[in-house]
Order: C-alpha cells, then sequence, then structure tokens
C-alpha cells in the first residue's frame, strides 16, 4: 500500500517509516524542511513538502494514498490551545478528503485521563482530556460517518534513551535546580512504551485494526513518579526529595499538573485484539538511566 505519514521524520514516525518499508509499503512522508526531505528520500520513500497548516498539502496526501498515519504534533506547551486547534483542522482535512473511500486513517491521540484509576480501550476520551483542549480523537470518529475507516492509537510517556516523554521534561527541571522531586510519596504513575514497541503497533492497526477501534499502546501499566525522580537523580547525581502538595506548584511551576499525574492505563485488549507484544527489554526507568 501507499501511505501518507505525518510526522515521518518525528520520534515515533521516524521508526513507524522504517516498519512500513520493512513490510514493503510506499511511504509518503508530509516534511517541512529540506534536510527532512533529504533523508526521507535517501531512506526509499517519497516526499510531499507542507505541514499541518498547509492544508492542501494535507488533502493531496491523503488522496495519494491508500491509507493515512497521522503522527505529526506540535508539543509546545506555550502554545498547546493554537496547537490543539491546529491538529483539529489537520485531521478533519486529512479526514475530508478520505470521505467515502473507507480508507484507513490512524490517528494519534493521548489516554484517558481517569486519575487514580486503570484505564482501558473502552474508555471514552472526554474533550479537554489532559487539562488541554486537544480532540485528535473526537474528530477522527466522527469521521467514521463520512465513510473513512478510522482507528486511534492513545500514546502514553514513549520513550528512548534519546527521550523518555514527560521525564526528559522533569529532567530538564532537576538539572537547573539541582534536586530531582516528586510530589508527596510519590506513587502516581505514568503509563509508558519504547517507541519502537509503539511503532510496531501502528503496522498492525494498519493491517488489522478495526473501523472506529481504540488502541493502547502501552507497555508497562503505571511507572511510579517517585521511581522517574529518583531514577533522574541517579543519572543527574543530584539529591531526590518529595515536595508536599503544597508546595508543588511553587517548585514545579508549568510542570506541576505533570508531576501530580495518576493515570495508568492498560492494554490487555490491544494485546488480545491485535497480538501486539512490546519486545524491547529496556524499560522507561532504564532509558532514564542510560540518556544520552
Amino acid at each position: 500500500m501507499r501511505i501518507f505519514l505525518t510526522g515521518a521524520t518525528g520520534f515515533i514516525g521516524s521508526a513507524i517509516v522504517a516498519n512500513l518499508l520493512d513490510d514493503r509499503h510506499q511511504v509518503l512522508g508530509l516534511v517541512r524542511s529540506d534536510t527532512s526531505a533529504d533523508a526521507l528520500r535517501q531512506a526509499g520513500c517519497d516526499v510531499l513538502k507542507g505541514d499541518l497548516r498547509d492544508l492542501e498539502s494535507l488533502r493531496r496526501g491523503a488522496e495519494q494514498a491508500d491509507a493515512v498515519i497521522h503522527t505529526a504534533f506540535d508539543h509546545d506547551f506555550s502554545r498547546m490551545a493554537e496547537n490543539c486547534e491546529m491538529d483539529r483542522v489537520a485531521i478533519e482535512a486529512m479526514g475530508n478528503a478520505l470521505a467515502g473511500s473507507n480508507k484507513r486513517f490512524i490517528v494519534t491521540s493521548g489516554l484517558p485521563p481517569l486519575m487514580g484509576q486503570v484505564s482501558t480501550e473502552t474508555d471514552i476520551l472526554p474533550a479537554g482530556a489532559h487539562g488541554m483542549p486537544r480532540v485528535s480523537e473526537q474528530v477522527a470518529m466522527a469521521l467514521t460517518d463520512s465513510g473513512v475507516s478510522v482507528s486511534v492509537i492513545r500514546m502514553p510517556q514513549v520513550h528512548d534513551q534519546n527521550r523518555q516523554g514527560f521525564a526528559s521534561y522533569l529532567m530538564d527541571h532537576a538539572r537547573k535546580h539541582g534536586v530531582s522531586a516528586y510530589v508527596g510519596d510519590g506513587q502516581n504513575r505514568w503509563p509508558a512504551v519504547h517507541r519502537l514497541d509503539a511503532a510496531q503497533l501502528y503496522s498492525l492497526v494498519l493491517d488489522d485494526g478495526e473501523s472506529g477501534g481504540r488502541y493502547h499502546a502501552v507497555g508497562e501499566q503505571g511507572v511510579a513518579v517517585r521511581d522517574v525522580a529518583e531514577a533522574i537523580g541517579r543519572r543527574l547525581n543530584v539529591p531526590v526529595t518529595s515536595v508536599s502538595e503544597e508546595d508543588s506548584a511553587g517548585h514545579f511551576g508549568w510542570l506541576d499538573r505533570i508531576a501530580r499525574m495518576d493515570v495508568p492505563a492498560s492494554s490487555v485488549l490491544t494485546r488480545q485484539n491485535l497480538h501486539w507484544q512490546p519486545l524491547q527489554k529496556a524499560s522507561l526507568i532504564q532509558d532514564i538511566l542510560e540518556s544520552a
């Protein structure tokens, strides 16, 4: 198949590209820069210049493909509302280009924020989840009524030795302040997955995913944030401490909500339905300890 992929040179997208090519698919990657375009061409991909604001490029890419995988998202927290709106419009543009085709459209989203509870694939992601106005899943699922075969992959903290999701932000904070901290007893949990395992799930959903299906790319159900903080302390050789609920906002600033998150998630149904099995040996904690 010919696959149109947004975020083709990104953290997860680059791993997806490798898998798609191994499976003998043709890849049409959306890129902004000449450097990214050259890298994709050297890998054996076709290139479409554009970005998420260029709706015409998104429509052209979708129209030229047998399936679309959308992984691109701007994670700049200083303009999150703008980025979420850009994502919504981009999904609608690609979805409208696919209308009536019954082609596969795989959209990336977040996990249901059921604080203190283990979320599953059957839980519905409400608007405004994670404290930000991202509606990737809701907009995508609405396209099923227009003859598009939509599947959503919900992502936890994605890691390898170069990046560790929210833990990378906490590491930067610890490096700046000379201490690695967690809130209270630190038993709040983050789900996680290695980026190569996440990439493999996209291939499985492409081949066998259901229209309207929601899938959890969760390798570890819940990693205690205290364990994350202690790993950061060891990696940076800085002390590790607990901060109280009252002092958390003052210490973490904009990271306070992230440091408090308790959002474990299950991937039991995903594993059962698609026979997905995370194979990477490195855990989130191991990748923090061995981070570049």
